[in-house]
């Protein structure tokens, strides 16, 4: 089963629009998840007042948040805190 069916059950917060994770150690946990699954390195990242996955996928950011319970690729955020 690809990372990307499988059902988000984790806490969110919705930040400018986007539903990011509320936790590090749960966006931490997925981040290896899809890096696993694309063979990529990707990590968690604060975005305002929750964390997305970010990956660098052909030579692109790409950045993860959730939305109806399954990760999904988000536009890129500069870090706000």
């Amino acid at each position: 089963m690809s990372v990307f069916t499988k059902p988000v059950f984790e806490s969110t917060v919705i930040f400018e629009g986007q539903e990011l994770f509320k936790g590090q150690g749960a966006a931490r946990q997925w981040a290896q998840q899809v890096g696993n699954e694309l063979g990529v390195s990707v990590e968690p990242r604060k975005i305002g007042t929750g964390w997305a996955l970010v990956g660098n996928i052909d030579g692109i950011e790409t950045v993860w948040g959730i939305y109806g319970q399954r990760l999904m690729r988000i536009a890129s955020h500069s870090d706000k805190d």
